[in-house]
């Protein structure tokens, strides 16, 4: 027993909701330590910087790979998960290369930096592997099984979709309203099923996409605030990013979800277990 667990023990006896609720809350902020560090990087970093040669979007670079090193090293990820987290990294790369791109300009990186591809900096790639990253333990630690879920071939097809309609919809149609409904109906029946602590609890897998792309949307206001990057519109001054960026980050997270729930899928035929670490405590 850890001893964060020995401190909440009292509340599952006497009010075992709010101990289901507070281990809900834990387990989500260490879900997401990958994200809040890196994010918190950029904010303190916008706030203050000193004037050194070594340029702010550089700086988190090497601040974001520590963050990772620190994960693997204190045995909070896996070396399989390390890979699925690099490779959405790469995917994120190739799609920022484009959508950064003179003939395209989605957005900008309106700093100066040397470790850069194109108008790139290499940071950015670590933005999408936080959601990666919060996947994976969140997978972890509220023990996630599926009921209702599609075949994995049928959510593949969407995801793949999904990731294609960021590059094509500049010169076809967007399709991204119709892969939304699409995936709608395919994950209709889908319930997810987590345990806080000792209660296991379920809900609809849709609800799930919604608010964790919708505290992502937050997150990039956030960020944008922070001039980490901009939208057009923005160079003078900040302002909201629009609403029409969630259903963006809404098919992210089902493309992020597909792939942890394939490296599951492939886990429990290896019969392999990831890391055993949930929450940081000493066993007491």
């Amino acid at each position: 027993m850890t001893s964060i667990e020995k401190i909440l023990l009292p509340l599952s006896r006497s009010y075992p909701a709010l101990h289901e609720f507070l281990w809900f809350g834990l387990k989500q902020a260490w879900a997401c330590i990958f994200g809040a560090l890196l994010l918190a990087g950029i904010l303190v970093t916008r706030l203050w910087y000193p004037d050194i040669s070594l340029a702010r979007y550089d700086f988190l670079v090497f601040y974001a790979v520590g963050i990772q090193f620190a994960l693997i090293f204190l045995k909070f990820e896996s070396w399989r998960e390390l890979c699925v987290i690099f490779l959405f990294h790469l995917m994120a790369t190739a799609m920022e290369l484009f959508k950064t791109s003179d003939a395209i300009g989605s957005w900008s990186y309106p700093e100066n930096s040397f470790l850069r591809i194109a108008n790139v900096p290499l940071f950015t790639g670590f933005m999408y592997s936080a959601v990666g990253s919060y996947m994976a333990r969140a997978w972890r630690g509220f023990h996630f099984s599926f009921t209702g879920f599609p075949p994995l071939w049928l959510a593949a097809v969407i995801a793949v979709f999904a990731y294609a309609n960021f590059f094509t919809h500049h010169y076809l149609p967007d399709i991204r309203w119709p892969l939304i409904m699409v995936g709608a109906i395919v994950f209709r029946k889908t319930r997810i099923h987590y345990t806080p602590k000792n209660r296991t609890l379920k809900m609809p897998l849709l609800i799930g996409f919604c608010l964790v792309a919708f505290f992502i949307y937050l997150a990039e206001n956030l960020g944008t605030a922070a001039r980490a990057w901009q939208y057009p519109g923005q160079e003078n001054s900040w302002k909201p990013v629009h609403f029409s960026k969630f259903t963006a980050w809404y098919l992210l997270m089902q493309l992020s979800f597909i792939l942890i729930y394939a490296l599951r899928r492939l886990e429990a035929k290896l019969g392999v277990q990831g890391p055993e670490k949930i929450i940081p405590g000493k066993a007491v």
